[in-house]
């Protein structure tokens, strides 16, 4: 069976009940916590250690719920949102390649925050570049990931780590 290289918006909405990998296993929030409209591209090849990669895209505009109340008269994307995204992605990598189980953020590593999303941008761009993953009983994703608005770079996180339970009583 040949995979999915790209995903629209119903395929994640589909993701996000449940309906994509089968049930128990990766899901993507649903929205408002969907922070991705859209993957470009995903391979279990390239990237910058050659191990797969992720493209994805959100579009933004005014309305969104976020900039209501972060903050009131200066709105702005919470970097939070942007780093949940890059999870997101992560996790959703582990379900694409036929992993079992539900799945948790288990940390990042460095993150830095140099730039942000106004109410004017068009569109954020996640690039994600998987390091490593763990497809035994451990199911585990290890990524570096960055956030692009408008073409220009303004978050980036390494060693974004992703797990993948069959069961969640315990976590």
């Amino acid at each position: 069976m040949t995979k999915q290289h790209a995903f629209s918006r119903e395929d994640l909405l589909r993701c996000s009940r449940g309906e994509l990998f089968g049930p128990g296993n990766a899901q993507l929030p649903a929205p408002n916590m969907l922070m991705v409209d859209r993957i470009t591209h995903i391979s279990e090849v390239g990237g910058k250690f050659g191990k797969g990669e992720l493209v994805a895209e959100l579009d933004i505009n005014p309305d969104l719920w976020f900039f209501g109340c972060h903050f009131e008269g200066d709105p702005v994307m919470p970097g939070c949102l942007g780093l949940d995204a890059m999870w997101q992605l992560v996790g959703f990598y582990l379900g694409w390649q036929g992993n079992p189980g539900r799945g948790r953020a288990l940390g990042a590593g460095e993150v830095k925050f140099f730039g942000q999303v106004l109410p004017s941008a068009k569109k954020v761009t996640y690039n994600i570049h998987i390091k490593r993953t763990i497809n035994r009983s451990l199911v585990l994703g290890i990524a570096d990931g960055t956030v692009h608005v408008d073409g220009r770079e303004i978050y980036s996180a390494e060693g974004l780590r992703v797990g993948l339970f069959t069961s969640t009583d315990s976590f």
